[in-house]
């Protein structure tokens, strides 16, 4: 597995051990093809991990995931964040700087899309409560856990152990000092919010992490825009079996959005806890289809 990227030279952990850590440079055969963190790799050559040495990844696995995102929503350009990660911790403060409803929407959208569980992180809860912002997502059946620094770790390691999760949020939120805490020796960088209320970027590059019990965690550098120039209407409902089956039903080219947009819509015929679900989604689908700013705040 890729655990680290770093001027062309791929850093992986064979067969997941991250005791067995060789540096692998990528084989003229591939041509560009992108490799990321996160990613399962077959790799020839020097597998000691001595200094100095230098093995090639020769083939790149399908992914079984993938976090994708573009720089705005006109950018046709995709960058892939993460690859194979089970999990998207989405590391949101409750305060210092305030939540922003749009960046949690946005990347719930890329998760929904890219396969991977997302899960809510609130932070700086001692600053404000967190329930009225949880409460946003509440009919999307989002796991929402607390992380700030002032409280136990145990929900959040309960979610984690066992798993590979990327984290992912703006600077400032206390991502890499939840990080430090799952990882007491990963020792990534911590920075502060400025005057402004805008934290500054600690984490440079994307870098998986070896839980304490089993698993992983991918630390990913602070994220100032997500685009989702990538994702289709149809890429968010599918991500919900009830509304997927559903929309089997919708005319052909229906957005999903309901009147007036759409007046035959089928996901209007739901009913109860699955129509408060659809309305959820339905805030998500506006993101998608708006060019609206992607850091609101709530």
């Amino acid at each position: 597995m890729v655990v680290s990227v770093d001027r062309g030279r791929w850093g992986c952990a064979l067969g997941g051990d991250p005791d067995k850590h060789v540096i692998a440079m990528r084989a003229r055969e591939l041509g560009r093809t992108p490799i990321v963190v996160g990613d399962e790799v077959d790799i020839v050559g020097d597998l000691s991990g001595k200094t100095d040495t230098l093995a090639r990844i020769v083939r790149v696995s399908d992914r079984r995931s993938v976090l994708r995102r573009t720089a705005d929503d006109t950018d046709p350009f995709e960058r892939i964040v993460v690859a194979n990660a089970e999990q998207l911790l989405i590391v949101v403060a409750l305060a210092d700087p305030p939540p922003r409803t749009g960046f949690v929407e946005r990347t719930l959208i890329a998760a929904y899309a890219g396969g991977l569980q997302p899960i809510l992180c609130l932070t700086k809860s001692d600053l404000e409560s967190h329930q009225e912002f949880a409460s946003s997502f509440a009919d999307l059946d989002l796991p929402v856990v607390l992380g700030g620094s002032s409280e136990p770790l145990d929900d959040v390691l309960a979610v984690v152990d066992g798993k590979l999760t990327a984290l992912i949020g703006h600077s400032g939120v206390g991502k890499s000092t939840l990080v430090n805490r799952l990882v007491p020796d990963a020792d990534r960088a911590v920075g502060v919010v400025s005057g402004v209320g805008k934290g500054r970027h600690t984490s440079t590059q994307s870098v998986a992490l070896p839980l304490r019990t089993s698993g992983w965690v991918i630390d990913t550098p602070g994220i100032r825009s997500f685009g989702l120039a990538h994702i289709s209407p149809a890429d968010v409902v599918a991500a919900f079996a009830d509304l997927a089956a559903a929309a089997l039903d919708c005319p052909r080219g229906c957005t999903h959005l309901g009147p007036p947009a759409d007046p035959e819509c089928a996901l209007d015929l739901l009913e109860g806890k699955a129509a408060r679900r659809v309305e959820a989604v339905r805030l998500l689908l506006t993101a998608v289809s708006s060019n609206d700013a992607w850091d609101r705040p709530t």
